[in-house]
């Protein structure tokens, strides 16, 4: 296999989306520490210089990685705003639809932003930031909801929505099968009655 020669034939944003696609698919499936660029070029059918031409280094592909991830995520959440958008309680009840149906997934190895926050403890890695702002973006959204829901605290209904959700993500493991949409929309309703009592 000539990994340069497959390279060049393809357009470089072709290249660097191949790479980026291949590097998510290790990174998510085998952790980002235990997949090494070697790895990544071979799987892709690259050089691993194409690599470092398209993303400079290995952090900045798992930076990548992870900011790819994060608009995935938001994607789904905003197509659920824009069909509730005048309903929050419904709005809030799609979205632990849809997480429900992620957790539950076979292949679901929990949030990728929680997975590479765990492997890099140093605050400063670029990975880290995308993380932090994906989690502070989070509360934000559901600080929103929780105020179109009238809660009489909106934040500490908020830091508790994110709790339920970043709880689901680490756990998966734990729910039976079909569980985790019901478990989770139960325990968010308990959480709205009490912040409006």
């Amino acid at each position: 296999m000539n990994t340069s020669k497959t390279a060049s034939a393809s357009a470089p944003s072709e290249v660097k989306e191949r790479i980026l696609e291949t590097a998510s698919r290790l990174f998510y499936s085998q952790g980002v520490r235990a997949v090494g660029v070697d790895l990544v070029a071979e799987q892709a059918d690259v050089a691993k210089t194409s690599i470092y031409r398209h993303f400079g280094t290995k952090d900045d592909l798992i930076a990548a990685f992870l900011q790819r991830e994060d608009e995935d995520f938001w994607q789904c959440w905003g197509d659920v705003h824009k069909r509730h958008a005048n309903d929050a309680a419904a709005e809030l009840d799609a979205h632990f639809q849809w997480i429900g149906e992620r957790v539950a997934r076979p292949n679901y190895r929990g949030c990728p932003q929680i997975n590479v926050a765990a492997e890099f403890p140093d605050q400063d890695h670029p990975a880290r930031e995308v993380a932090y702002k994906h989690k502070h973006e989070l509360r934000r959204r559901l600080k929103d909801i929780a105020v179109r829901l009238d809660a009489k605290r909106p934040d500490e209904l908020a830091g508790q929505l994110a709790v339920l959700i970043n709880g689901a993500f680490v756990s998966s493991q734990m729910f039976f099968d079909g569980e985790a949409t019901a478990l989770l929309t139960a325990t968010a309703h308990a959480l709205l009655a009490a912040a409006k009592a």
